[in-house]
């Protein structure tokens, strides 16, 4: 099994999360992109802020690693139109894959249009521009019975207005990996979540992000049908290691 390919290493705290300066940020967000170059790992995962530069480094080193950013995250209650600019922005910086959070508290609310319009317009734009997106759904603050009923909505949504031909390019993925539970419970991918959203999202790929620190749990995931996964840890996991750090 090439684990790499399967793999979104990233970086998505800002300066103030991890208390270091933007200069900080932007060395480690280079860092990642490099160790992604030197270890054949599919893609980067970094904030929108960093995009153009990335987008430069890997250019200037004749990279064929996927850049991704995160929409709207981690709250995922931004209005659309600031969405989609974010997304616009993004795009224009060098982004190939857009990972947006959906709103998933005016799902929970049952704002359900909302919601819908969201998916749509957003996924229509993104697709037209000839990009990947993702849908994160935060799996941690939703019942199992919403985590089935918001993948369901997303693939619904994607096979009647966007087109079955194009269901690949439509990702449900688990979790930001920022969202706090009690207790300090999981708060991303686990085997149970995970198997609600592949079950619901057909054709649709899924993503498992959030929690997964080791070879073994990446393993585990792709087993039970993940095309992809997004972690802090990608380069522990390629080289067979176990970290308790990240997300």
């Amino acid at each position: 099994m090439n684990i790499n390919k399967y793999l979104d290493s990233t970086y998505l705290k800002t300066p103030e999360q991890a208390g270091i300066s933007n200069s900080d940020t932007l060395d480690l967000v280079h860092e990642l992109a490099q160790e992604a170059i030197d270890n054949s790992i599919y893609a980067v995962m970094i904030r929108p802020d960093y995009v153009r530069s990335v987008r430069e480094l890997l250019n200037t080193k004749k990279s064929d690693v996927i850049l991704g950013t995160v929409i709207g995250f981690p709250e995922g209650s931004f209005d659309l139109n600031e969405k989609l600019r974010e997304a616009q922005r993004a795009i224009a910086d060098g982004a190939d894959e857009l990972d947006f959070v959906i709103n998933y508290e005016a799902f929970k609310k049952g704002n359900i249009e909302t919601v819908k319009e969201e998916v749509e317009t957003a996924t229509s734009i993104v697709l037209r521009e000839g990009k990947i997106i993702k849908w994160i759904i935060e799996t941690a603050a939703l019942t199992d019975q919403q985590i089935i009923q918001v993948t369901q909505l997303i693939r619904d949504i994607v096979l009647e207005k966007i087109g079955e031909e194009n269901a690949e390019k439509v990702f449900v993925k688990s979790s930001t990996g920022f969202y706090v539970t009690p207790n300090g419970e999981p708060n991303g991918a686990n085997e149970h979540v995970i198997k609600l959203m592949l079950e619901n999202a057909g054709p649709l790929p899924v993503k498992a992000s959030g929690g997964v620190k080791s070879k073994e749990e990446a393993e585990k995931m792709i087993s039970l049908g993940v095309q992809r996964i997004g972690t802090s840890s990608a380069l522990a996991i390629v080289k067979g290691n176990t970290t308790k750090e990240g997300y």
